[in-house]
């Protein structure tokens, strides 16, 4: 398992983030300094709206950028069984009822964030995600619950890389 390569899928998912922010923030851009958009009268708040989006996205493109330059000084770390799962595992978990193998990576940033990897989904967790919060510091046997929807659902900790 190459968690090098893990890493850098991440990183590039994480700059393809941030150009898609970077794009947006300029077509709101665009649009709220647009000669069309200028108010014709006192209740044409077309321009006003386009800017308060241009000043929202530009925000998003920040965190973006904030969320790329933590990712990368995350450091590779490479686990055993006995360890305890921190920032930067990747974790292999069965659901226990449906017999459904899941795969996910304790990230400091962009939870939910979902990427391809050696032919898995992996998505993103952090620390502060429900799963993030019963993950951390566990180990591999572990099984934690977790309540989707009003329905408990059991995993068992199958391996962390």
């Amino acid at each position: 398992m190459n968690k090098e390569l893990l890493h850098q899928v991440i990183i590039k998912a994480l700059i393809d983030k941030h150009d898609i922010a970077y794009q947006a923030t300029e077509t709101a851009m665009k649009s709220a300094t647009d000669k069309e958009n200028i108010p014709e009268h006192k209740y044409d708040t077309l321009s006003l709206e386009a800017a308060y989006l241009a000043h929202g996205q530009a925000q998003r493109v920040e965190q973006s950028l904030q969320d790329l330059q933590r990712f990368k000084a995350l450091p590779v770390k490479t686990y055993s069984e006995r360890h305890e799962i921190d920032l930067g595992a990747y974790i292999e978990l069965l659901d226990v009822e449906r017999e459904i193998v899941k795969w996910f990576f304790l990230s400091p940033v962009a939870g939910g964030l979902t990427v391809e990897f050696d032919g898995r989904t992996v998505q993103l967790l952090t620390k502060e995600s429900p799963l993030g919060k019963r993950l951390y510091r566990k180990q591999v046997g572990d099984e934690v619950e977790l309540n989707i929807g009003g329905k408990n659902t059991c995993y068992e900790i199958v391996t962390v890389f």
